[in-house]
């Protein structure tokens, strides 16, 4: 059986509810995929250690690792968790596991770093010419410290490859619901998502800076077409008609569409008009039907349809959650 090695890294001072959070919506995450996704890669999922001391959290709770150094060699996603304050005296302690981490491939082991938890991944080297965010506290002196990472502060979330960068908790649910997604599928994201999500938040693609792709592609034509389609939602206009609209074949436009933002034309409008969905259910008054006709379906099945595909759930049911996490009712 496929194995899906995750390991977390123990440090003094660690914030635990860093390590804790991934913990648990991993764990829940495999237990759904045991029951309902086929062939499901083995969770193993361990605590790290230079030593099988007790590692002190900065709370005083202790823990102790079940898997040394090594094992990175092995690793398929490493989490790195947060530091209360200053995290400079705790790196100074901790050679050994930045000298193991300058050694790794994020192409092949997927590293998060979590608040000043970012600061590992930097001493190893491994931010240097990539984006990165942390703490807004610490946002001064990490750029002071590492000039040669690309520093967003203003992003919770930063992607290079497999360079994951997160600069609070929420973020790092985030990241921990979209690495779901891609081991074990949509369902289960969704799944853990509404039973670890506590508010209502943008959706993971619209709050990360991603290196080289999203809408900082060099396509101007492309670029203008997600512009015009972010603002044309209710729109009925084919994929054909918009190709002849902006003077290209509709060949052209799917595959230079398809090598700027990795979808399909019909796929990116299909993601806007969901955007735009949540966006009318959660802040107006609008029937769903009305809601369905302002995005340009005919019949709301079809709005339905989408949601269900999607979002596993219907519109009315994501408006009476997004009502009660916003007004604390099911008004």
């Amino acid at each position: 059986m496929k194995k899906f090695n995750v390991l977390i890294a123990l440090y003094p001072n660690m914030l635990a509810t860093s390590l804790t959070l991934p913990f648990e919506m991993l764990n829940a995450g495999y237990a759904f995929a045991k029951r309902h996704v086929e062939h499901a890669p083995k969770l193993h999922l361990k605590l790290l250690s230079h030593s099988q001391e007790p590692v002190c959290a900065h709370s005083g709770l202790p823990f102790i690792a079940n898997a040394g150094l090594t094992e990175l060699e092995q690793c398929d996603l490493l989490i790195l968790p947060s530091l209360w304050r200053n995290p400079r005296p705790v790196i100074r302690q901790q050679t050994a596991l930045i000298e193991k981490l300058s050694q790794l491939d994020p192409k092949r082991c997927a590293l998060i770093g979590v608040g000043t938890g970012n600061c590992f991944l930097a001493e190893a080297k491994l931010l240097d010419g990539h984006p990165a965010t942390t703490h807004w506290h610490y946002a001064n002196q990490f750029k002071r410290d590492y000039p040669l990472v690309d520093l967003k502060p203003e992003y919770f979330i930063t992607q290079a490859e497999g360079l994951y960068s997160v600069a609070s908790l929420n973020a790092l649910a985030d990241v921990i619901v979209y690495i779901l997604e891609n081991v074990y599928g949509r369902e289960c994201a969704l799944h853990v998502q509404r039973n670890f999500s506590h508010e209502v938040r943008k959706p993971y693609e619209q709050q990360r800076y991603l290196e080289g792709m999203n809408e900082r592609h060099p396509d101007e034509l492309i670029a203008q077409i997600q512009f015009w389609m972010k603002n044309n939602l209710g729109d009925e206009s084919s994929i054909a008609d918009i190709a002849q609209q902006f003077d290209v074949a509709q060949r052209t436009l799917t595959r230079r569409f398809k090598e700027a933002t990795g979808l399909s034309p019909n796929q990116y409008r299909r993601k806007l008009k969901v955007q735009g969905a949540q966006d009318l259910l959660a802040n107006s008054n609008l029937s769903i039907n009305d809601v369905a006709f302002e995005l340009g379906f005919n019949h709301q099945s079809q709005l339905n349809k989408l949601f269900d595909q999607q979002l596993g759930q219907s519109p009315s049911e994501y408006r009476a959650l997004v009502r009660k996490k916003l007004f604390g009712s099911d008004t």
